[in-house]
């Protein structure tokens, strides 16, 4: 049980580990989660300072006592937003709020028919992990008061291309504290073709330990290809289409979202056009998206504006939603094609595609040696590289397409090991540092690592450059989405986009640089990811919405990780709502996991 108060002190300092409060939990709602119920209710006041200076929890002096206004307003059906507040009929003998969110500046306003609203001050009523009431609420009573005076309030941040579930199933990370310090409250996960095929199977182990955000699962390409092809780079057979298709029907019939390829991976990358329509149509059905980690991001194979293009024609002849994912022009050869990228999807807008696309706000990506650098026809089939490498001439091609490959990324300085078993000191480290240890040329070291390490061996390549990823920034049909993970604390030196995409955008490009504006950025983490999955009911501020909310000082928001100390968790987010429960409070976690796995209403 919450105690009915607490003292949030300044909880800014760099590197404390905070102290979880363990908090009552609502049962379940229209999703699946784990819950308890909660005792005596305590009237909690949390007063989230706007200057991050100082916090204190009390009573709040108005959060006393309920008016008849409000009982006569709990009567009546949903009304428009005025100045006494917009609010939900409900039981007359329901005289409490769970939770209010008082002064703060909301964003994500819309209007009954989903238009935007401007910004404005406007206190926020939940009950039953509902937004039931917005307008001016600071005479009601409730459970817990949110002081967000100076405060920004938002929808909770969606995060459509999570590598978290791995993470979120585990005992240790189910509570999301490295997503709920950036303000996510919903991911979505099985990005890039890969994650489980039973889906029924995963959701069962993502509730086990509780969830501290919502999930949305989508079905990989790559996973469905692998259980029915195996690695082999050939095209399915009529009848290993069928059940190609039947799996992917199986999963949405089991809440996916969408479906999601990663065509430059093996096997991903092994299959047709055709393919990858065929299993979309099955998606399209359902109402779902094509999610696309494209073809080509360079100028690998077909070249990047080739692997866009194909993600259009995908999305035109299956009838599906597409999004790029991750869009980017990477290395040199690429660099300046933002441009093109921007008009070709403008122009397939035009014609009446629904093409999207996200982005992290990182000059950097992330990925394994193996896909880096080796050539796709050396992963084919079920053959050891090691064992293949045997042949002097095969050594000699695949040694010539790395060096390629090597130069398309900008060359060894810009490839920083994340991880390395065999000796976990080269994580953090440059592939040029170590081939001059070695005394071995940077192609042959970089062989030389695949194959001590089995093949497994995590990088981060420095490969974007600014004005490419600000143009695309700026475009109205881009989302943010991190592509980040959630590993163990201290496991190697990860992309600090884990832990810092969404206060990275709000302090370096919005506060900082000024490439959008702080309403583009929200809408972006929002209302947009939210509209093009079909997650219904977040990602806006409306009475009858779901009671995920971000309360944030736009003044301190900040990432902190690095790409040398990427555990670090940001700042600047003052309190999070997941399912009407308060998940983070001033720098808190609450242990409050009030998550679900959602399933998109058919």
């Amino acid at each position: 049980m919450v105690p009915s108060s607490f003292s949030l002190g300044d909880r800014r300092r760099r590197g404390e580990e905070l102290a979880s409060l363990e908090a009552p939990r609502r049962p379940s709602g229209s999703g699946e989660r784990s819950a308890r119920r909660a005792s005596a209710p305590a009237k909690d006041a949390i007063r989230l300072s706007g200057g991050g200076r100082e916090s204190l929890a009390r009573r709040h002096p108005r959060a006393t006592a309920i008016s008849g206004a409000f009982l006569a307003l709990l009567a009546s059906t949903l009304v428009g937003c005025r100045s006494t507040g917009a609010e939900l009929a409900s039981d007359r003998s329901e005289t409490d709020f769970d939770l209010v969110v008082l002064g703060g500046t909301a964003h994500g306003l819309v209007d009954e028919a989903g238009r935007a609203l401007p910004a404005r001050r406007v206190d926020i009523g939940v009950r039953d992990a509902r937004i039931v009431a917005l307008g001016t609420l600071a005479d009601r009573t409730a459970t817990t008061v949110v002081d967000a005076s100076g405060l920004v309030v938002a929808p909770g941040f969606i995060d459509a291309h999570s590598h978290t579930a791995a993470a979120l199933a585990s005992e240790d990370r189910s509570d999301a504290e490295a997503l709920l310090r950036q303000g996510v409250t919903t991911v979505v996960v099985n990005p890039d073709g890969w994650g489980p095929v039973d889906l029924a199977a995963q959701r069962q182990e993502l509730l086990e330990h509780g969830l501290g955000v919502h999930v949305a699962q989508m079905i990989g390409h790559s996973a469905v290809r692998r259980a029915v092809l195996g690695s082999h780079d050939r095209a399915p057979s009529p009848d290993e289409l069928r059940r190609m298709r039947e799996l992917v029907r199986t999963a949405f019939e089991d809440g996916a979202v969408g479906l999601s390829s990663g065509l430059f991976y093996a096997p991903g990358s092994f299959a047709s056009t055709d393919e990858l329509v065929a299993l979309a149509e099955v998606a399209a059905e359902f109402g779902g998206v094509y999610q696309s980690h494209i073809r080509d991001e360079s100028d690998y194979t077909v070249g990047l504006l080739a692997a866009v293009d194909e993600v259009i024609a995908i999305g035109e002849r299956a009838g599906v939603t597409a999004v790029v994912t991750h869009v980017k022009a990477l290395g040199p050869p690429a660099w300046g094609a933002a441009e093109e990228i921007v008009a070709r999807i403008e122009a397939a807008r035009a014609r009446g595609a629904r093409v999207w696309a996200d982005q992290y706000p990182y000059l950097a990506s992330a990925t394994g040696l193996a896909a880096a650098l080796l050539p796709r026809w050396a992963e084919a089939g079920d053959r050891p590289l090691a064992e293949r490498l045997e042949d002097d001439g095969v050594r000699q091609r695949v040694l010539e397409a790395m060096s390629a490959n090597l130069a398309r990324r900008g060359g060894a300085e810009r490839i920083q090991l994340r991880y390395y078993a065999p000796d976990p000191a080269y994580a953090g480290r440059r592939l040029d540092r170590i081939a001059a240890e070695r005394g071995r040329d940077a192609v042959e070291t970089a062989l030389e690592l695949l194959l001590e390490a089995g093949g497994d061996v995590g990088i981060v390549s420095f490969n974007m450059q600014r004005s490419d990823v600000e143009l695309l920034m700026r475009q109205p049909w881009v989302m943010t989405a991190s592509d980040g993970s959630y590993p163990p604390w201290g496991s190697g030196v990860p992309h600090p986009r884990g832990f810092g995409t969404f206060p990275r955008v709000l302090a370096e490009y919005v506060r900082e640089r000024g490439v959008i504006s702080i309403e583009q950025a929200l809408d972006r983490a929002t209302r947009l990811p939210a509209l093009v999955y079909g997650i219904e009911g977040r990602g806006v501020l409306r009475v009858g919405a779901a009671a995920d909310l971000v309360v944030l000082d736009a003044a301190e928001i900040a990432d902190r990780a690095t790409f040398e100390e990427p555990y670090q968790m940001a700042e600047g987010v003052r309190a999070v709502v997941v399912g009407g429960r308060l998940a983070l409070a001033e720098g808190e976690i609450t242990g409050e996991r009030a998550g679900e796995v959602l399933r998109p209403r058919r």
